[in-house]
């Protein structure tokens, strides 16, 4: 029995689409709905930049109140966009989501994390992040979810490939 799934969003070009399942889904099986989003680390060269242009503790209040701003911004960016995206009839798919969460770390990582922490019984992915081509059947997090992950994954497929007929 399904009663609670994490939809794990890149939020890229085909997130409202993966939502749209992920909220059917929800309301198929009237279950909860948790939904993720994982922030890469910033890489090497960012760093050195921060760090060439603040001092230690500059640096040190930028990671902790800066990287906290830009994930509560997020957070609420997600939850905007499911408001926009469902209008005014979905309210009652909005109270199917119990949280947002935006965290930092390797987004399959972040993403089995919550699948755990959380006991969902339903993990939904799309099968591309934003900027893979059609030629690649999975993007690169899809693929380690689909190998490593401890319950079923629902994935949406890429919209583009279906449109152009190739199944």
């Amino acid at each position: 029995m399904i009663r609670s799934m994490l939809y794990a969003t890149d939020l890229g070009l085909y997130a409202p689409l993966v939502m749209q399942h992920a909220l059917a889904m929800a309301r198929t099986f009237g279950a909860d709905l948790h939904v993720v989003h994982a922030v890469e680390p910033l890489g090497l060269f960012a760093e050195s930049v921060l760090q060439s242009y603040l001092d230690e503790q500059s640096l040190n209040e930028f990671q902790r109140q800066g990287l906290q701003t830009v994930i509560a911004n997020i957070e609420q960016r997600v939850l905007d966009s499911f408001r926009e995206e469902l209008g005014d009839e979905g309210e009652q798919d909005l109270q199917r989501i119990c949280s947002v969460r935006v965290l930092q770390g390797d987004p399959s990582q972040v993403i089995l994390d919550q699948v755990q922490k959380l006991s969902v019984d339903l993990l939904i992915v799309g099968s591309h992040s934003h900027g893979v081509g059609a030629e690649t059947p999975l993007g690169r997090t899809a693929t380690r979810l689909l190998q490593l992950s401890k319950v079923p994954v629902y994935m949406v497929p890429l919209v583009e490939r279906r449109r152009r007929g190739d199944r």
